[in-house]
Order: structure tokens, then C-alpha cells, then sequence
């Protein structure tokens, strides 16, 4: 097989696994995985492992230990040292420890089917430890979790086991050393990483930020984007060069540079070859999954599944109640964490590569992993359900909330219902204060709740998108509801539940800008005001008012477009070179046609588009004179050559009328 052959097939297939597991709303990591499997030498045999699509899958883990380095940052760490330093420290040391010792009792009660040295167990006991940051971030940006008491855990046991790994990485293949070389090789391994990190870290922030800043001067992407890839992988090499990873000097690279003023730039500069080249090294791990031995073992894929899962379930649920943390958020944290990791397969990797595990239970640990990842979507969204069912004091702690948010609103009649107390949601609450109105902020951040309320805000821990936290916060009794976040399927959620239980109540909705205005109004809200369209609104007005234009005619400008729902404002044109996303594709847009002289409609009047603007669900917006005049178009306004049409719509639509009108 031939180089372009390999690329070819390699492409074609992580589109299709991509494409196939995110319409699946499941991470492209898995479908990176499946593919490897399907094209690899054990099922269709399309592709087999080179040395160099091994070495390029290597990088992958470089580019990948890079961005975990850069999105790295002490503040941070220090915001959360609680989490992270207590709840991730102890789940990182216990589960090791009592993982390890459980695959060794294992093979103490199975020596034919477990066969395992210490070593071997100590290892896989770091792989047991990694839980899925892709998956587990996403789900809980999607659902509104990360600043809710389990989210922050969540979040904080994630940071620790990222910064775990680059011991791991430096452990296990120390532990494939001959026995009696094990303690030196793992000791030397130790100093040479303390002495390499501690060299680069004593000077290496402001070599790093000098040289940055004498490459941004010359202001070219292309040596930007060289000099990174240089100081990336020049790193790595001198860890590899002191007998370390790879992986290790591409985590103090980013390290190095998340001090600098570049951080966000770098980030997305380097990100296209992160993706590319860590959907190549996770194809390679399918590629390594042997299918047939999977399919013979079934019966151990599934307690590889099972036993994990429950055990970290179980380690997590414990050490957070250890910790003083409700049941209820303990056993959420369990269920978050309980699947495996991103790091698992880089580490499984190196277990595999150090001959501490056959490879036999190599493909069912590995294919263990896969399925327990794609279980963990379903699991969380579970997770309310098995919390209620298996915490009895759950339902009563429910309730103690729903009376304290009645309690806080039981007074309060012909108020307004802010649902998110974010800076919008505040600046909300002022204004309504400043002129003595009644309001009551339901939010999920119990640390912004918990310092609002003590100032003396009219705030209260709930879920807005529960009808029974609606109900008790006074919806029959309340004059407006404001939802201020910014997350759709919530807003909706939100919205459903007032027309319910509220038909007549006006609701104020946020938005980031027009996309989904139309949609919000269908689901009931009485007024949709979009951000970007609020802002282009401002300084339009303060331009006009500089310009001299009378203020009274700037205020009714703007109160025409507001009561006309943005109509001038909808709709904006792209460049060809701005990302598309499928979101966008329902976006309105604008789009021009200038009409050539074969055009049918020429001589005819505006109204003769009618049929056209209907089918296309377009509108004509303005006419543009080949003079160079802009005119409002009117029904019995004639069509000329070289007329200019902005229409707006959405963008299949302006490309088929484009079409229509040009041929």
C-alpha cells in the first residue's frame, strides 16, 4: 500500500466514524476508535501498523500533553484546591491502591485466566484511574452543571488526574525494567524529570515569553505556527533525550506557554494538528483491538465493564461523603467519573508496550474501556433517576429546597422571576431594586447564591428549569419571568414550563444573537432580546448622535427597529473564508444578486417575485440601482439590468434563488 493510498483511506474513514458518533452526540474519540477496529488488520484488514504511523500517533499524545500543560494554570488550581488537592488526590492514591491490590487477588483466584505480575497490576491501575474530561465536560456545559456542588468535584478530581498522568507517564515504563534494575531505573527516572522540569521552569517562562514576542513582530501566521511546532516538539525531545517521554516535554511546553500573553492564540494555532494527529494515534489503538478475541472473552469484556464502573462509582461516592459532601452530590460525582479516560488508552498503551499485560486481556481491558465510555451519555442523564431511587434522603432534601425558595417568595406579590443570576441576571435585579420593584434569582452556583444572598440579594438556590422550583418561587403570584443564560434547550425547558403553569405571564428571554429568535418566540417568550443586535443598536445610536443627528430622532430610530423585532438588523452577509457550522445553516443571511441582462424578470415589477420570495421563504431587503441609488423596493417598482438584490434568507435558500435568477 502506498503512502496516498494509507491517507486516503485513513481520512475517508475518520470522516465517516466522525461524522457517524457526533450525529450520535457522542465524542469523536470513540468513532476514532471503532474506525481503528473496522480498518485494522483483524477485521477488513485495510490498514496495517507501520513504524511511522506509529511514530506520527505518537505526536498525537505530544500535541495532546501540550494543550493539557496550556490549559494548566495555578490560580486556577489554587480557586479549586479543595477538589483537587483533597477529592482528587484520594480518588487518584485509593484507587491505585485498591485497584492494584484487587488485580492481584485476582490473579491469585484465577492464575490461568488473570496472569499478572505486581507490576503489571500497578500499572492498570493507573489506567483504571483516568476518567473522560472530553465527555464529562461537555455533558456538564450542556446540562448547566459545572458550577453546581457535584460539577465543581466533577471538575476538580478531572484537573488532578490530567496532572497525574505525568508520573504515570514516567512509572510505567520504568515498571517494564528487569527486576532487580526496577528501583534505580524508576529513582533516576524521578531526579532526571525533577531536574529537567526544575531547570526549564527556573528560567524557561521568561526565555519563553522574550522569544514569543521577538516571533509575534513579525507578524506571520506561518512562522508562529513553525515556531510552535519547534518549541513543542523540541521539548519533547529533550525530555526523550534525559530518558523521559515525549509526552513530558510537551507538558512543560505548555506549561511554559500558558504564562505568557499568547496563551489563546497558541491554543487555537495548535489545535488543528492536536485533532489530527490524536484521531491517528486513537486509530491505531482500535487497529491493536484483535475483534475475534473480544467476541471469544465476551463474557470478560462485560465484568471489565461492570466491576470498573461500580468500583470507581463506589471510591468516588465514599471519599466525598468522607469529605463532608451530601449523598446525594457524592453519588452524582460517582456516576460522573465512572467511566475510563482519554489517558487510560495513552497508558494502557505503554502497559501494552512494556509487556506487563498479555495481549489477550489487552483487547478486553481495551474494549472494556470503548463501551464504558459510550455508556457514560446515558449513565449521567440516568443519574437523577438512581440518585432518587438509591438516596432515600434525596427527595426530602428536594423539598427543604423547594421551602426555602417559597419561604423567600411567599411575601412577594406582582415580582419578577430572574432565572440565572449571572452578571446579566445582576445587573437585572439592580435595576429593578434601584426602583423598588420585588424580584426573586433562582441559580445553581451555590458559592455565587451563598455570597449574593449574604449581601442582602433576593437570591435563592434552585433549578429554574423545574416546574416545582417555578411553583415555589410564586409564578401564579409574579407580574414577568427573565431568563438570562444563554443555553438554549434550558431556556426552552424553562419556557415550556411557564406557559403550563402561567399562560398570561410575560416572559424576557437572552440571546446571543437573532439565530433563534423566531424559535423562542414560537415557544412563548413575550420579548427576545438579542445581545449583539442590543449592542449594534448602542452604537449605532451613539454614532448618530456624534454625527449630530437630532437625539430625539436617534431614540425613535431605535424604538422603530425594537418594535419592528430587529427587521433592518436580521440577516448579515459571510465571507467565503468565515466557519460554517450546521447551526449556522439555519441562520439568517444576506445575500446580493446582481441581475444580468438574459434575466427573465426583467421589465417586470417587484411583485412579480412574489411566487419566487415564497418558495425560497426569502425577503427582498433593498434594490440597488446600477446609478448607485438605494431604494426601498415597492410592489410596482421595475426590474432593470444590473439592478442589485439583497435578499435575505437562509443560506440554501439564497444559493437556489441565486440560482433561479442567474440562469
Amino acid at each position: 500500500m502506498t503512502s496516498l493510498d494509507f491517507a486516503l483511506i485513513y481520512l475517508l474513514a475518520a470522516v465517516l466514524g466522525v461524522v457517524l458518533f457526533r450525529s450520535l452526540k457522542l465524542p469523536s474519540m470513540l468513532g476514532y476508535l471503532i474506525v481503528g477496529v473496522i480498518v485494522g488488520p483483524h477485521v477488513l484488514g485495510m490498514i496495517h501498523t507501520s513504524a511511522n504511523v506509529r511514530w506520527l500517533a505518537e505526536l498525537g499524545v505530544v500535541f495532546l500533553m501540550f494543550v493539557i500543560g496550556l490549559e494548566f494554570n495555578l490560580p486556577r488550581l489554587r480557586a479549586m484546591r479543595r477538589h483537587v488537592l483533597g477529592l482528587g488526590l484520594l480518588q487518584v492514591v485509593l484507587t491505585m491502591a485498591i485497584g492494584t491490590l484487587g488485580i492481584l487477588a485476582l490473579r491469585w483466584l484465577m492464575p490461568d485466566l488473570w496472569q499478572l505480575s505486581w507490576q503489571g497490576a500497578l500499572a492498570l491501575s493507573g489506567v483504571l484511574v483516568m476518567s473522560s474530561t472530553a465527555i464529562v465536560v461537555k455533558l456538564l456545559a450542556e446540562r448547566l452543571e459545572i458550577d453546581t456542588e457535584h460539577g465543581k468535584r466533577v471538575i476538580g478530581v478531572l484537573l488532578f488526574q490530567d496532572l497525574a498522568v505525568v508520573p504515570l507517564l514516567i512509572l510505567i515504563p520504568s515498571l517494564s525494567a528487569h527486576h532487580n534494575d526496577m528501583a534505580e531505573t524508576l529513582l533516576l527516572a524521578m531526579l532526571k524529570a525533577a531536574a529537567v522540569v526544575a531547570l526549564l521552569l527556573t528560567g524557561g517562562q521568561r526565555l519563553m515569553k522574550f522569544w514569543l514576542t521577538i516571533v509575534a513582530r513579525f507578524r506571520s501566521e506561518e512562522l508562529f505556527v513553525l515556531n510552535l511546532l519547534l518549541v513543542t516538539l523540541g521539548l519533547a525531545w529533550v525530555t526523550e533525550q534525559a530518558g523521559l517521554s515525549l509526552a513530558l516535554g510537551a507538558f512543560i511546553a505548555g506549561m511554559l506557554v500558558s504564562e505568557t500573553p499568547y496563551k489563546q492564540h497558541v491554543e487555537a494555532e495548535i489545535r488543528p494538528f492536536h485533532d489530527l494527529l490524536l484521531g491517528l494515534f486513537f486509530i491505531t489503538i482500535g487497529m491493536a483491538l484483535d475483534w475475534h478475541e473480544v467476541l471469544r472473552h465476551w463474557q470478560w469484556v462485560l465484568v471489565l465493564v461492570t466491576i470498573p464502573v461500580a468500583f470507581k462509582a463506589a471510591v468516588l461516592f465514599g471519599i466525598s461523603k468522607i469529605l463532608g459532601a451530601p449523598s446525594g452530590v457524592a453519588l452524582r460525582t460517582g456516576l460522573y467519573l465512572a467511566q475510563a479516560g482519554e489517558f487510560g488508552f495513552v497508558l494502557l498503551n505503554l502497559t501494552l508496550k512494556g509487556r506487563l499485560i498479555p495481549v489477550p486481556l489487552f483487547n478486553a481491558i481495551l474494549a472494556s474501556m470503548v463501551l464504558s465510555m459510550m455508556a457514560t451519555p446515558f449513565i449521567i442523564m440516568a443519574s437523577k433517576s438512581i440518585v432518587e431511587r438509591l438516596v432515600s434522603s434525596e427527595w426530602m432534601g428536594e423539598s427543604l429546597q423547594m421551602t426555602k425558595i417559597a419561604r423567600q417568595s411567599i411575601a412577594q406579590t406582582g415580582h419578577v422571576i430572574i432565572c440565572g443570576y449571572g452578571k446579566s441576571g445582576q445587573n437585572i435585579a439592580r435595576m429593578l431594586a434601584a426602583e423598588n420593584q420585588p424580584y426573586i434569582a433562582l441559580d445553581i452556583n451555590p458559592d455565587l447564591v451563598r455570597q449574593a444572598s449574604s449581601a442582602g440579594n433576593s437570591v435563592v438556590y434552585g433549578d429554574s428549569g423545574k416546574a416545582s422550583a417555578l411553583t415555589a418561587a410564586g409564578l401564579a403570584r409574579a407580574r414577568a419571568v427573565a431568563i438570562t443564560f444563554l443555553n438554549l434547550p434550558q431556556t426552552l425547558r424553562v419556557l415550556a414550563h411557564v406557559r403550563t403553569l402561567a399562560p398570561g405571564i410575560p416572559v424576557l428571554v437572552r440571546t446571543q444573537d437573532d439565530q433563534h429568535l423566531d424559535a423562542l418566540r414560537a415557544a412563548g417568550a413575550t420579548e427576545v432580546v438579542p445581545e449583539t443586535i442590543e449592542g449594534s443598536l448602542t452604537l449605532a445610536s451613539h454614532a448618530l448622535a456624534l454625527l449630530g443627528v437630532p437625539m430625539r430622532h436617534v431614540k425613535r430610530t431605535m424604538q422603530q427597529q425594537r418594535a419592528q423585532r430587529y427587521s433592518l438588523l436580521r440577516g448579515h452577509f459571510y465571507g467565503t473564508d468565515e466557519e460554517i457550522d450546521e447551526n449556522d445553516m439555519e441562520h439568517i443571511r444576506l445575500g446580493a444578486v446582481t441581475l444580468p441582462d438574459a434575466c427573465t424578470c426583467l421589465g417586470q415589477t417587484v411583485s412579480s417575485l412574489n411566487p419566487l420570495l415564497t418558495q425560497h421563504h426569502a425577503t427582498l431587503v433593498t434594490i440597488r440601482r446600477a446609478t448607485g441609488a438605494q431604494l426601498r423596493p415597492r410592489p410596482d417598482m421595475p426590474l432593470h439590468a444590473a439592478d442589485t438584490l439583497v435578499f435575505s434568507a437562509k443560506p440554501l435558500d439564497l444559493a437556489e434563488l441565486e440560482t433561479t435568477l442567474l440562469h
